[in-house]
Formats: C-alpha cells, structure tokens, sequence
C-alpha cells in the first residue's frame, strides 16, 4: 500500500478513536435539593421540629401570625436562611394582597410584611392563585423585592401565575417551585412526593420542594433527609438552587427557559 494511503488510513482511525471516548470514568450528573418549609409563625412546637431539620432548610414565615418575629429571630441565629412568606388573595389578612387593592396599599402591606419577618433574605407566595396572575402588581412587587435585594419564590400556587416572569423580566433573583410534598396528608402520599422530587432532581438536575410543618410531613423529613446523600441528591441552600438555575425557567414552567404562564 502506498504510503499516502497508509497515513490517510490511520488519520481516520484516529477521528474515530476522539469521536467515542471512553466515558467509564465520567462523573454522574449532579442532582440538586432545596427545601422550603411554608406556614411558619403559628405554632410553637413544629416549628421548632422545622427548624431542627438537619439541613439548610428555607423558613417560610407568616407576617399575621404570634411568633412570626421571634421565630425569625431565632432561626436567623440558627444560621436558616427566612423568608416572608407573603398572604395573597384568596388569603386574608392585615398583610394580604388583594387585586382590588391599589398599588400605594399593597406597598405598605409589603413593607409592613417586611417589618414583622426580621432578617428576612427574600420571600414566596401564600396562596395566591389569584394575586398571582396580575402582572401589574407583580411586576411591582418584583422592583421593590429587587430595591431591598432580596430574592423571590414563586410557589406556583397557580398554572396562570405571571410572578416568576416578571422576576425574570428584571433580572431578579428566583426559584419557582417543582413538587409540593403534602397536599394530601397522608404518609404514603408525603413519602411518594419525595420520591417525585428526588425523581425530578435526577432527570432535571435540580428541585425545589416546599412542604408544610405537619406532624406528617415532619416526620418524614426527619427520618429520611439523612438518607438524600445515600440516594445521589446533594441538599443545597436556596441562593446556591437560585445560582444554580441562573433565573431561568424548568422545562415545566416555560420553554427554553423562558417563563410560560397557562391560561
């Protein structure tokens, strides 16, 4: 065989060897968890059990409720990351937004929201099915979040939700949530939705999660968030989740990672 032909033959063999590496050693795709607790501020005792969870568990305080301040406080000094965990329509309330209320109203509502949750580093929706879906006041709310440096959840409380978009819109920093845990209160049904997450974190990467301090929910938080290393998920906090996803939308919330709010 000639020798041009010899070299011409063994380049191609070398494409081929570079086309399809060996991929034995290649690290597995990382899998991350954030976890938000809601309805804190209302009862002593669980939420101290939430606060105990052992992990960077997000405290989601309630503005209206007894130890809203003091809870904060204390998980403040626990080193938890708090958030506001701010009424909206269909939710009552002195703190409540309403879609009939004007801007100037639902300001000081916010601010006074801000006020009765100390060290307060960001905040999500309670309910808000309807509040949600205006994009005025979301967008408003999004600016001042964005004014006070703080961050925003998007509980996603409804598919016609605009709050994650208008956060997007600005640049601010947000997470929407993936997989509540407890809408039915039973423990087959919290356990399953933990497997849901940890499924999701897996196939997607990353999953926020929020729950609820239930006695059904804590108690399975308590005995299995040890096991989420053994199971490949590595628990982060929530800004580390919010630089993770570059405030850009999952596959279930929008396309290509911009935010699609349904009807």
């Amino acid at each position: 065989m000639p020798l041009r032909a010899v070299l011409l033959a063994l380049c191609c063999l070398s494409g081929l060897a570079h086309a399809a590496p060996d991929n034995s050693d290649a690290k597995p795709r990382k899998a991350y968890f954030t976890l938000i607790i809601d309805d804190l501020g209302q009862n002593q005792p669980r939420d101290s059990r939430a606060l105990a969870l052992p992990g960077p568990v997000t405290l989601a305080v309630m503005p209206d409720t007894p130890h809203a301040a003091d809870f904060a406080r204390q998980a403040h000094k626990a080193g938890k990351t708090v958030i506001v965990h701010m009424p909206m329509d269909p939710a009552t309330g002195p703190f409540a937004w309403h879609p009939d209320l004007p801007m100037d109203e639902l300001r000081t509502r916010l601010q006074a929201a801000l006020k009765a949750v100390p060290y307060a580093a960001g905040m999500n929706n309670h309910e808000g099915s309807k509040m949600t879906s205006q994009p005025e006041a979301m967008a408003m709310l999004m600016g001042e979040l964005q004014a006070r440096s703080l961050f925003f959840v998007d509980s996603r409380t409804s598919a016609a939700t605009v709050a994650a978009a208008k956060a997007q819109a600005i640049g601010l920093a947000h997470v929407s949530r993936d997989v509540f845990l407890d809408d039915v209160r039973t423990p087959e049904a919290v356990a399953k939705q933990l497997q849901t997450a940890i499924a999701h974190a897996k196939k997607f990467g990353s999953v926020v999660v929020i729950g609820h301090p239930y006695p059904v929910t804590l108690d399975m938080l308590e005995r299995e968030l040890p096991n989420l290393k053994a199971n490949g998920i590595d628990w982060i906090p929530i800004r580390q989740m919010i630089a993770q996803r570059a405030n850009r939308a999952m596959p279930a919330h929008g396309k290509d990672g911009t935010y699609t709010p349904r009807p």
